[in-house]
């Protein structure tokens, strides 16, 4: 039997579901996006239906190879002039609260005990920016798609708990714009979340929050690096080994350098980011069949308490960096 005729029915499921997914994301709340639906329909369906085993192959392809090509669509995105557009001292802020969470992500996580590498991603999600960043590490570090969807699961609720609440929170305070914009663009997991959130308080501080947290994502490279560097550094035999990272990394931080010093179309930026979603969502809605109810009950109830650990560590740091500096 040929590759493709083993895996042509897991691949055709997953690609319909996500598919679906996408497009039927539209007209789901805005805290459910397409990424999110995909992946919990995913596990209903896995967990509902008896798949046959001729469907397994193509399953765990789909959520492998095009977890790690959606990374190089999504890579036009980020742009490192976004950082030029910071002051020194707000650049500074979200710098050192990067370099410390990822720090304390990979020592709490091994601390607490979190499932594989299940706080490893939550906690990398939480100090960049969200789906991206997990879909980003996550080939690198494990093998295990299970700790992928719990992890994309954990850190897209508390985006949108976030993006609800956070306003509120910080309309009690007497802050100005551009500290508002600090903490929400410093905090909260997506794009979209960050938008949301700061928009829903007023123009300016939505502005401040964007430019924010687009400085937050162009470190996504250089955090990819020093999270391996961490993962590996008692394996790697001399320095040349902790760079020896997957090819699609490697594409991933080469197209994020092109993308900064030239200036595509944006039609063309557009259509990578459509590119990258849909096959993130694909990707996830392949991930969410080989995630059983069971490992999410036991896997996810220390996910969500590492991301609600996680994610108040880094609100405190910013809060005293932005009081310091």
């Amino acid at each position: 039997m040929s590759k493709f005729q083993q895996e042509y029915k897991g691949v055709l499921l997953a690609s319909a579901i996500g598919l679906f997914a996408y497009f039927a994301s539209p007209w789901l709340p805005t805290y459910l996006n397409s990424i999110l639906a995909a992946l919990l329909l995913g596990i209903v369906i896995g967990n509902t239906i008896s798949l046959p085993e001729s469907f397994q192959s193509g399953i765990g392809f789909t959520g492998n190879k095009l977890l790690e090509l959606s990374i190089l669509f999504l890579a036009f995105s980020i742009n490192y002039n976004h950082i030029a557009k910071l002051g020194a001292a707000s650049f500074a802020v979200i710098a050192a609260t990067v370099i410390a969470m990822v720090i304390i992500t990979y020592y709490l996580a091994i601390k607490v005990k979190c499932p594989g590498s299940t706080g490893w991603l939550v906690g990398f999600g939480t100090t960049i920016c969200g789906s991206s960043a997990i879909a980003a590490l996550a080939p690198s570090i494990t093998k295990n798609k299970e700790d992928v969807g719990i992890s994309m699961a954990v850190v897209n609720l508390f985006g949108s708990i976030g993006m609800i609440a956070m306003p509120f929170v910080l309309l009690k305070f007497d802050l100005n714009p551009a500290q508002m914009g600090l903490l929400l663009g410093g905090t909260l997991h997506s794009v979209g979340n960050v938008a949301g959130s700061g928009y829903a308080i007023s123009n300016e501080v939505g502005e401040a929050a964007i430019t924010i947290k687009l400085a937050r994502v162009a470190l996504l490279s250089p955090a990819i690096i020093f999270f391996n560097f961490l993962v590996n550094k008692n394996s790697a035999g001399n320095w040349k080994e902790h760079f020896s990272l997957p090819w699609y990394l490697w594409s991933f931080i080469g197209i994020t350098v092109i993308s900064s010093f030239i200036h595509f179309p944006p039609s063309f930026l557009g259509a990578m980011e459509a590119v990258g979603k849909v096959v993130l969502t694909i990707a996830m809605a392949a991930i969410g069949l080989k995630v059983s109810f069971k490992k999410l009950y036991q896997s996810g109830q220390k996910g969500l308490g590492f991301g609600l650990i996680v994610f108040a560590i880094q609100t405190i740091i910013i809060s005293l960096l932005m009081l310091l500096l």
